[in-house]
Order: C-alpha cells, then sequence, then structure tokens
C-alpha cells in the first residue's frame, strides 16, 4: 500500500521544509532566505511572516535593520509585519529614530497604525525628547479613536514625563476610565523626574498595590531631588514591606544616595545585600558601587570592585568612575596610567574621560600633562565643553600662572562661566595677585549677582589689603540685595547614621558632649596624655 501511494516530489517536499523551517540564531535565517531567493520563493508563506518577526524581535546586532529592508522589498507586505519592525527598532536605546522612520515609511506605503503600533512609537519618541512630534502623534491617537486604549495611555503618560511636562501626563491619568499598576507607576514616575517629589509622594501613598517599580521610582525621585535620606528611608520601609525585593533600578539610586552622603557603612551595607541576593553585578551597579565607595573615602574598595569585573564587562563610564575616583584621591599618576591602560584595552575615552583627567592634572599640578590632554580632546574631533575650559583655567590657576589662565579665559570661543572666574580669583588670592583677583572678582559678581560666595569672596580680598571700607561696602551690597551667606556643612557618619554639622552649631542633641570632647582634644594635643586625661574622656565617650 505504501509504494502504490504517490508522494509528493522531493523538490516540493523540500521547499516545504525550508519554508517551515525554524531558525535559532540570524545566521540560520539569513542563509534559508539567500536559498529560497534562488529558488524564488522568498514571498511565498510562511516564510515572509515568520522570517520578519524572527528577525525584528531577535537580539542579534542588525535583526531589526534586516527585517526593515526584507519588509520594504515585498511586493504585498502583510499590515503587522510593520508592528514587529517597529517594535524591534523601539529596543535599540541608541537609535530610536530608526523607529520613526520605519512609521513614516509605513504610512507612504498606504498602511494605518493600530492599537499594537503606538505603544512602541511612544516609547522611541520618549527617548527623542521630541515634544513636538509627541504630540502629533497623541492627535494621531484622537483622531484615530484610541485615545481610551490602556497601554497607550499609560505609554502618553510616560512620555510626558519623560518631557519633564507633569500637567499633560496627570490630564491624560485623570481622563483614564480605567487604570492598572503601570498606570499608577507611569504618573508617578512623570512626577519624579519632574522633581515634583511633593506630587509624586502623594500618588505613592494612594496607591493600593505597589510592586518594585514604584519603590524604585519614588527612591529615585528623593535622589535626583537632592533629599538622599528620605530616599534612604523609603528603601527601608520597602525592605519591611516587600521582603527585600529590590533590583537593579533601586540598588543604583540607594547608592548614589549613600555617595552624596558620605555614608560608606550604610554602602557596604547595600554592597553586602546585592551579594547576598545574588544581584547580577551588571556594568551599571558595578559603576555605582565604584562611584560610592570613591566618594565615601574607600578608594580600595571601589579599585577592588573594577579589579573583580573582567575587561569584556567594563565600559568607558566604568572607567570613568575609578580614573575620576584615583584622582580625588590624590592618586594623579595612578590614574594617568590606568587612562593607558583604558586605551590598550581598546575603549575610545569620551568628554567624562578628559573631565576626570583634566581635574587630576588640576590637583597634581601637572601643566604640561594638562595641555596635552586638552589638545587629545580637540584632535579626537569633539568639542570642548566649558567644563573642560573651566579644568584648564583650574589647572593654570592652581599652577600660578594666573596670567596665563586670564589670556586663557579671554581667547576661548566661549563666554566664561562663574566656575572658571572663581577658579582664577582662588589662583590670584592663592598666589598673591590681588589686583587681576579685585579685577576678575568684580566682574564674578557681575555675572552671578545672588551668589553669596561671590560677594565674600571679593571682600575677603579687599581685607586682606587691608581695604577695609571696600570690603564692608561688598558686605553692604551682598545686605542691599537680599543675598544670605549659606553656611557651609560637614556630615559625618557613626553607626550607620549621618549627622550634620555647621559652624559652632548646637543643635544637635549630644553638642554638650562634643564640645567637651573637642576641648579635651585641644587639651591632649598641648600636654601629655595622663591617666586623668583618658579617664575623663572614657566617660564623656560613654
Amino acid at each position: 500500500m505504501l509504494k502504490s501511494s504517490s508522494p509528493p516530489s522531493s523538490l516540493f517536499a523540500k521547499n516545504s521544509i525550508l519554508l517551515h523551517r525554524r531558525w535559532k540564531t540570524m545566521s540560520d535565517l539569513i542563509k534559508t532566505h539567500a536559498l529560497l531567493i534562488t529558488l524564488g520563493l522568498s514571498e511565498e508563506e510562511p516564510f515572509p511572516s515568520r522570517a520578519l518577526s524572527f528577525s525584528a524581535l531577535s537580539s542579534s546586532p542588525g535583526g531589526a535593520d534586516y527585517a526593515y529592508r526584507f519588509l520594504t522589498r515585498l511586493s504585498n507586505p502583510p499590515k503587522f509585519s510593520w508592528n514587529f519592525v517597529i517594535r524591534g527598532f523601539s529596543d535599540n536605546r541608541k537609535k530610536p529614530e530608526k523607529t520613526i522612520r520605519a512609521y513614516i515609511q509605513m504610512l507612504r506605503n498606504g498602511f494605518s497604525p493600530d492599537h499594537m503600533t503606538y505603544p512602541f512609537l511612544l516609547k522611541s519618541t520618549s527617548r527623542l525628547l521630541d515634544e513636538r512630534l509627541g504630540g502629533s502623534l497623541h492627535s494621531s491617537v484622537l483622531k484615530n479613536g484610541l485615545v481610551w486604549d490602556l497601554y497607550i495611555c499609560n505609554s502618553l503618560i510616560h512620555m510626558y514625563g519623560s518631557f519633564r511636562d507633569s500637567v499633560s501626563a496627570r490630564k491624560v491619568f485623570d481622563e483614564m476610565p480605567d487604570k492598572n499598576l503601570v498606570t499608577w507607576n507611569s504618573i508617578l514616575d512623570g512626577y519624579a523626574k519632574c522633581g515634583d517629589v511633593v506630587s509624586a509622594r502623594k500618588v505613592f501613598d494612594q496607591m493600593t498595590e505597589r510592586d518594585v517599580v514604584s519603590w524604585s521610582s519614588m527612591v529615585d525621585g528623593y535622589v535626583k531631588s537632592g533629599e538622599y535620606n528620605e530616599a534612604l528611608g523609603v528603601f527601608d520601609e520597602m525592605m519591611r514591606v516587600s521582603n527585600g525585593k529590590a533590583n537593579e533600578v533601586t540598588m543604583v539610586s540607594v547608592l548614589c544616595a549613600c555617595a552624596h552622603l558620605g555614608a560608606l557603612n550604610r554602602g557596604k551595607a547595600v554592597h553586602r545585600y546585592i551579594l547576598d541576593k545574588h544581584l547580577p553585578l551588571t556594568v551599571m551597579l558595578r559603576t555605582s558601587l565604584i562611584d560610592m565607595y570613591a566618594k565615601c573615602g574607600s578608594i580600595g574598595d571601589a579599585w577592588g570592585v573594577f579589579c573583580g569585573a573582567n575587561v569584556e564587562e567594563t565600559d568607558v563610564l566604568m572607567w570613568n568612575a575609578v580614573i575620576g575616583g584615583l584622582a580625588s584621591h590624590g592618586f594623579i599618576r595612578e590614574s594617568l596610567q590606568l587612562f593607558h591602560k583604558m586605551q590598550e584595552s581598546e575603549f575610545e575615552p569620551d568628554e567624562i574621560t578628559f573631565l576626570c583627567l583634566l581635574a587630576a592634572c588640576s590637583h597634581g599640578g601637572l601643566v604640561r600633562e594638562a595641555w596635552h590632554l586638552f589638545k587629545s580632546l580637540k584632535k579626537s574631533g569633539a568639542e570642548p565643553k566649558s567644563e573642560h575650559y573651566a579644568c584648564m583655567v583650574d589647572v593654570l590657576s592652581r599652577a600660578g600662572l594666573v596670567k596665563d589662565a586670564y589670556g586663557f579665559i579671554s581667547e576661548m570661543p566661549m563666554e566664561p562661566t562663574g566656575s572658571m572666574l572663581g577658579a582664577l580669583v582662588n589662583g590670584c588670592i592663592n598666589h598673591g595677585n590681588w589686583e587681576l583677583a579685585e579685577t576678575v572678582g568684580k566682574r564674578l559678581v557681575e555675572l552671578q549677582p545672588d551668589n553669596d560666595g561671590r560677594y565674600v569672596g571679593l571682600a575677603n580680598v579687599y581685607a586682606v589689603n587691608q581695604r577695609f571700607g571696600a570690603a564692608r561696602s561688598m558686605r553692604e551690597a551682598m545686605e542691599k540685595r537680599g543675598v544670605k551667606k549659606v553656611a557651609g556643612h560637614s556630615i559625618i557618619e557613626l553607626n550607620g547614621t549621618p549627622h550634620r554639622f555647621i559652624a559652632h552649631d548646637k543643635m544637635h542633641l549630644d553638642s554638650e558632649k562634643i564640645y567637651a570632647a573637642l576641648h579635651l582634644v585641644s587639651i591632649w594635643m598641648d600636654l601629655d596624655v595622663d591617666d586623668d586625661v583618658n579617664e575623663n574622656y572614657n566617660c564623656i565617650s560613654s
């Protein structure tokens, strides 16, 4: 019976297998595609549909580009395939404009967007920060009657949040008939990005359900607003409520808060948590750890985190973090050596790299090296920014070359900033060039009339030269304008808790003990330490 049946031809069977074949890699797909083109079967279904979805959503570099080229060459492309290509392009963080180009080509080919198209378009528009395009897409959503689609509305809220347009984001939120957790997270994140932590906190407190995204957005909002203690407070609450379910985004924000507070013990505890929970040490997380340790004064730990990664697990941001950390701790030569190693490892330095290196040269008094780096930045094709010019002014000023620094400022292709002139004034004061200090100081007051430090700096210049009348007039001008001197403060961490102090501070609960201990320390420095002093000190410290 088997022999008498009519089996399909071997050619038909082979072609059928090719059309229905499944691929594991883009290389497999490309080989199959090439063979089908030679057979004239590249547009026979189901190959086009399956090939387009596979390539567009492939994680392989160039997969979406391949899908787009294939789609634009089809004589009768299926409508849903455009959504695959647009979705594939929207996953490319570095080139979101490709999503918009595919959308425009889709319209030119006579296809209309649907509820699956807009979320990916809005996602890419958020990355482009193109408010005009965002408004146009919102109008298109209204025109096509998709304004009540939950996923599109969530994407609109996210987009407006990225634009720092909390008013439009809130309008979309309030008009939605149905909301889910993503909706609430989107408006919360929008407020956080806008720096409106008060509104963000109100939304957060109204939420009946929260996930790790909710908590992370609230922590990040406080960090971006400079309210680092509040950020750590929310994180502590998160640990109690969510049983310690944090992710990479959460930990990056928490480490940033620790870095700004100088809370080394707290930062180490976060590091232990990351290791205990087996969170993947991504490039971003390693970079945040390096930055935290460096800013908290533990450059050895920062170096240990850096050395714990293989070269292929690093990127330019991580190299910048450790180079900058070494420089800020006085390891100037080491930071320059690491820069050369970075180049040997075939990592291209960026503008931040040169900024870190110029700062290192400034602290190390390396004028010749600074000039070489500044010229190298220009040769790399990048245009030096005001921060690079400010670093060069600082390098020259610290080295006592204040006239050269003044000439450098005069020849810049931009107007000098306050930081540039401030560095020059400090250099003039340190090296006794009072005439230039007065000239630059006056210009600095004109440039930043609401900055208390500018008045105080110029008044100090006058006071040193015993021009007390002029110094007093600067104080009077400052008071007349309503500028108040902001008290500087110091932060010290004790048993994981940061304590903030200003000069002559008596607000701390233990201020009497602190002043008594300081008094004993001053006695200790002048006299030999005896048993009585030790005994008194132990009583106070206990």
